[in-house]
């Protein structure tokens, strides 16, 4: 298996974990049932919501791109809808626990990224202003 994809389940595992725990509107019952959901909720983000995007263009567009959290709340919903025991109570509660998934996963993808020796993650260049005013390296 991939390391990059057993990491990007597991962020998504955790982060739907700490969701569940956090709003009362989703509900995980098992372990088992964490895991399946995570990886359904990866699929249906592969391959469901790229297809939503694309036919719902024109309204994320009116909406200033508002209409995306929906987007994400309709996948949520779908995934919660094909893997048993893992639900949702309502729509809202969809759209929040898509954002809450994306916010906790971001977080952990800050944190939990590995720095290379040596790295200081951007470019750095050192400019100095002479004496008539020309800038120079």
């Amino acid at each position: 298996m991939n390391g990059r994809f057993l990491a990007h389940w597991l962020t998504t595992a955790v982060a739907l974990g700490v969701t569940a725990w956090l709003l009362p509107g989703v509900q995980v019952t098992s372990l088992a049932a964490l895991a399946v959901a995570a990886l359904v909720l990866g699929l249906v983000n592969a391959f469901v919501r790229p297809a939503l995007l694309l036919l719902t263009l024109p309204f994320t567009v009116l909406s200033l791109g508002l209409f995306y959290f929906v987007v994400n709340g309709l996948a949520f919903g779908l995934a919660a809808a094909i893997v048993p025991g893992f639900g949702v109570t309502s729509f809202f509660s969809a759209i929040l626990g898509a954002f809450m998934v994306g916010l906790v996963s971001w977080f952990i993808g800050i944190f939990g990224r590995a720095r290379q020796p040596g790295a200081t993650g951007g470019v750095v260049v050192d400019v100095h202003r002479t004496h008539d005013g020309r800038w120079r390296r």
